[in-house]
């Protein structure tokens, strides 16, 4: 979330701020800008940048698409890797914490066990 919003906010001003278009060209693109009198407007400063923002800008959203497209379907299909990983952990602690007891017991058990009680998220 920290990167994409970070991003976000730093791309309007790397498109329509003069002074941000013009360091981000010294340093990283090394394009010909237009005269000075050419770029007065914010427009004009992002018209000037689009030529060398547009592929930055468009990769990182069909990125950004295809990441939210692959979400979806994992949820369309049930998978939820965070809750199984958490899950696994949790059954592992408890076979470490009790070895005295059979591992795959406690593995079962853990798995189909809820995290919280019934009634402490209702209120």
């Amino acid at each position: 979330f920290g990167a994409a919003f970070t991003a976000g906010i730093f791309s309007v001003p790397l498109v329509f701020h003069l002074d941000m278009v013009n360091w981000f060209n010294d340093k990283f693109v090394t394009a010909e800008m237009p005269p000075p009198e050419d770029v007065v407007t914010a427009l004009e400063v992002g018209s000037a940048s689009w030529g060398w923002m547009e592929p930055i800008l468009g990769q990182v959203s069909f990125f950004l698409l295809c990441m939210q497209f692959a979400r979806s379907q994992l949820q369309n299909l049930g998978v939820r890797p965070y809750f199984n990983w958490q899950r696994n952990m949790r059954a592992e602690y408890l076979v470490t914490q009790f070895p005295e007891y059979d591992a795959e017991f406690l593995r079962n058990y853990s798995k189909i066990d809820k995290i919280v009680g019934p009634n402490e998220m209702s209120d």
